[in-house]
């Protein structure tokens, strides 16, 4: 027993060690794998319709590539021209923001604050202006463009490859699991397939889901920069609560300086994220996710920042499956725990 444990530990140490050596360049092959992942149900179940797996797949990249075509030509333009908008009249939002709140307290706020107006103004455009010359600067950068190439090429083919080999894996992994721990580990995998299966695909589903309404919810109210902060709402939903948190506060700080006075307009973007939480709250999740999923969100932020500041970008993508592996595995060792000696003592002998 203590060599194997020596083993499994030796084997865990030499793994996180080259995840961190080459943390740099798993980004494409991490996405690979993931995206591989989500889509290998959609690949049975047009397997299940009596085609290959080779034309399942095919299908597959087909319908994804015209997708995102579809989503370059269509929506791309417009999130990059507001992106653009909102960084260059942030400063003016926020001037606005600071004479309401200096207004609202009487005009108290910048002698409290000993802030002189213009002093405030001027500050925000110098600092706004560097940052965004600091994040055009990056994107110049040849390791930048380096990574942004790299993923855009290398992750397509390492899904494509993974997906058609995806069923052979699967089984060459299962034959060099020890044949005296063979059910055991089965079963640990199963359900940490099923944990992982339930959160990512479920999750992500409704983090489109949500995307889509907020964006389209939020055009059709009126709000400028409505499709930019929708979707980013939505697609960080994959936090739970975080998406609605901050996509909330932006579209109300948003919709307060662009509507003021008209509350009934703010009232109805602020109603769009409260319809969007009773849908996900009351039909998407339970819908998608069900009670399958027993990863709590305090746990999926903790692991997501974590391994975010550890390994940058891949270890958010590795932040949720290793999650949910650590969570199926606590719950098996407190219930070999919970049957062992060392917890029951007298009571176990016999």
């Amino acid at each position: 027993m203590a060599r194997e444990w020596r083993f499994w530990l030796v084997g865990a140490t030499l793994l996180i060690a080259l995840l961190w050596l080459l943390h740099g360049i798993l980004l494409p092959f991490v996405a690979g794998m993931a995206i591989a992942y989500f889509l290998d149900p959609v690949a049975e179940r047009l397997e299940s319709f009596g085609l290959s797996r080779r034309v399942a797949v095919g299908l597959i990249v087909l319908f994804f590539t015209l997708l995102g075509l579809a989503v370059a030509i269509l929506v791309l333009p417009i999130v990059l021209t507001q992106t653009l908008e909102l960084l260059r009249q942030m400063p003016e939002y926020l001037e606005q923001a600071r004479e309401w709140l200096d207004a609202t307290a009487g005009g108290r706020l910048s002698t409290l604050l000993g802030i002189d107006p213009g002093d405030f103004r001027n500050a925000l455009k110098s600092a706004v202006g560097p940052a965004i010359k600091i994040l055009g600067s990056m994107w110049n950068q040849g390791m930048a463009l380096l990574g942004l190439g790299s993923l855009l090429l290398v992750t397509p083919i390492v899904s494509i490859y993974l997906l058609l080999d995806w069923d052979q894996l699967v089984a060459r992994v299962d034959s060099l699991i020890p044949r005296h721990h063979r059910e055991e580990v089965r079963e640990v995998f199963v359900e940490i397939d099923r944990t992982l299966a339930g959160f990512v695909r479920g999750q992500g589903t409704v983090c489109l889901l949500l995307a889509a309404f907020y964006a389209v919810g939020l055009s059709l109210v009126g709000l400028k920069f409505g499709l930019l902060v929708g979707l980013a709402a939505g697609l960080i939903s994959f936090v739970p609560y975080l998406g609605a948190i901050i996509g909330g506060l932006a579209a109300g700080l948003l919709a307060a300086v662009q509507f003021w006075p008209d509350r009934m307009a703010i009232a109805l973007v602020l109603a769009v994220f409260a319809l969007g939480q009773f849908l996900e709250g009351n039909f998407l999740t339970p819908k998608l996710i069900g009670d399958r999923v027993r990863l709590h969100p305090v746990w999926v932020m903790f692991a997501l920042f974590a391994f975010g500041y550890l390994f940058g970008f891949v270890g958010v993508l590795l932040a949720v499956p290793v999650a949910a592996a650590l969570g199926v595995l606590t719950r098996h060792g407190i219930e070999h725990y919970q049957h062992s000696e060392v917890f029951l003592g007298d009571d176990g002998d016999g």
